[in-house]
């Protein structure tokens, strides 16, 4: 239930694949990453899975607990909608079970009137799916917003007084470990709470599969991954900014036979980046 990196706050997870997504991203198939269907999540649905959470021995209402709405693109989903979720966790936050919602979105995705619609909702973090700093990356991702959309964004949530996470996928096409670590420095000048980084892995089904076995597209090796992954940590946390994740969750789905193609997975990535970064700590002395 709870984010690697996250020792004391319990996050628990609502995943809303693909929903409000105005684009279908070259790498993505958000239904295999979470084992749940497309399709609109219900009320009734957040409920059940909060519920199932609270029954959990796991479960401390003084833990700080979190509800996070993943998989998507939250605020670009109808307003009706948005406030049908989140209109759905308020007597939780309420009877103090819950203390905060997170949500993921793109960085192209708020502006002051959705963020204002947010904080009277109680949302207080939310993570933005840079991926990349690079515009000729994001292109040729189809990511379909450009790397000034993610500044102006962090600024606008900043202001607002929202805690911010940054996603960033290394290895996307037209990627390089120069490319990736120089948007890493970009990103420690803008100081966010928290970064996720997921290596870019070739899922079956997706455009990115075709161009691989095209010869268009050429995945990160394991250990390259490694390298460029262990170095952002490093940069990254050397400026106090916590890496929460590493790595795609291992779901059911996603661990399919045939269903990851190519590219840098390993279940146990995040604990050899991990391992690593301890390594070169320890040269360093």
């Amino acid at each position: 239930m709870s984010d690697q990196g996250s020792k004391k706050t319990l996050v628990v997870p609502v995943f809303i694949p693909n929903q409000g997504c105005p684009y279908r991203c070259v790498y993505c198939d958000q239904e295999k990453i979470t084992s749940q269907a497309a399709g609109f999540i219900r009320a009734a649905t957040v409920r059940s899975i909060l519920d199932q959470a609270i029954r959990s021995p796991r479960f401390n209402r003084n833990s700080g607990a979190e509800v996070a709405f993943y998989g998507g693109t939250f605020t670009r989903l109808p307003k009706v909608k948005m406030q049908e979720l989140l209109e759905a966790v308020a007597p939780y936050l309420d009877r103090g079970m819950y203390h905060s919602i997170r949500l993921s979105t793109r960085p192209d995705a708020i502006d002051s009137q959705v963020l204002r619609f947010l904080k009277s909702f109680k949302v207080k973090t939310v993570e933005l799916g840079a991926q990349s700093f690079d515009d000729e990356v994001l292109k040729l991702s189809r990511r379909g917003h450009s790397a000034g959309d993610t500044l102006a964004s962090v600024q606008l949530l900043r202001e607002h007084g929202f805690r911010v996470g940054i996603q960033l996928m290394p290895g996307l096409p037209g990627d390089s470990k120069e490319k990736f670590l120089a948007g890493v420095d970009r990103v420690t000048a803008l100081r966010p709470d928290m970064v996720r980084l997921y290596p870019t892995v070739v899922i079956e089904g997706t455009e990115l599969a075709r161009w691989y076995r095209r010869g268009v597209y050429e995945p990160w090796s394991l250990d390259e991954a490694l390298e460029v992954c262990t170095e952002s940590v490093l940069r990254l946390e050397r400026s106090a900014i916590p890496v929460i994740r590493i790595g795609l969750m291992a779901s059911p789905s996603l661990v399919e036979p045939g269903q990851i193609v190519a590219g840098p997975w390993h279940e146990a990535f995040g604990h050899m980046v991990r391992s690593s970064v301890y390594h070169r700590r320890i040269e360093s002395f």
